[in-house]
């Protein structure tokens, strides 16, 4: 099949990041996959949830949100903390794969919270959140390490994501928004770079799929997550 932007079945979106974007976060950059732009942003407090006090380890968390003509129509701020439960799964995955990357004792006793923005939505925003934040998170830690705060870098892995999908009978990376919306099957897939993973949501959205298309599948996300991570080696 041809796709819409006329990338090959196996091929990334341009992917471009701009780090420092932000003056005063400890770390930032912005993500660009294709027509998807995110803005994450790092921020450092020398504090920890209730339920990690006189633990002497950190805490990683993030939010994220969805700015209103992110997409072809407007949506609703979510103000007040309530949050819809699409926003609630995709921060709760973010911190997830983030914490993943994190030795939490050598982070000591701060929080680290990554902020991620949709400037622009076009697929992938989840997958493109977790790649641009782990550049801001590293970067936040570095700074912490320069400073003589912290003796040793605890980021211990490097992580990234990507989605994958069948479309039309094509199993495709990198799906845009076209394609998401008309998948038979999608995944997500969060990977390190020792090649363990993280998460895989995977869900048969036109019906069942087999353990073959699954293996596919993984082994293409695997694919398009280890070109990620060299581009982000190019900013930590």
């Amino acid at each position: 099949m041809t796709r819409i932007d006329q990338r090959a079945r196996t091929q990334l979106r341009p992917v471009h990041l701009i780090a420092d974007f932000l003056d005063y976060a400890e770390g930032s950059v912005l993500i660009e996959a294709g027509k998807t732009r995110v803005l994450c942003a790092a921020s450092i407090e020398e504090k920890v949830p209730p339920f990690l006090e006189g633990k002497g380890q950190g805490w990683v968390t993030a939010e994220y949100n969805m700015l209103p003509r992110a997409t072809h129509t407007r949506s609703s701020r979510e103000r007040d903390g309530r949050i819809s439960g699409r926003t609630q799964e995709i921060q709760r995955l973010i911190g997830r794969s983030l914490r993943a990357a994190v030795d939490m004792q050598k982070l000591g006793p701060r929080t680290i919270t990554l902020d991620c923005d949709v400037l622009q939505a076009d697929g992938g925003t989840r997958t493109a959140s977790i790649t641009g934040a782990y550049v801001a998170l590293h970067r936040a830690c570095s700074q912490l390490v320069k400073r003589g705060v912290l003796a040793a870098h605890p980021v211990k892995a490097a992580v990234a994501a990507v989605s994958v999908g069948v479309v039309g009978g094509e199993i495709l990376l990198d799906l845009i928004y076209e394609e998401d919306s008309r998948a038979d099957v999608d995944f997500n897939v969060v990977m390190t770079d020792q090649h363990e993973f993280i998460e895989v949501q995977g869900t048969g959205e036109g019906g069942v799929f087999s353990r073959a298309t699954m293996d596919s599948l993984i082994v293409l996300a695997e694919h398009g997550i280890e070109q990620l991570l060299e581009i982000q080696k190019q900013f930590v």
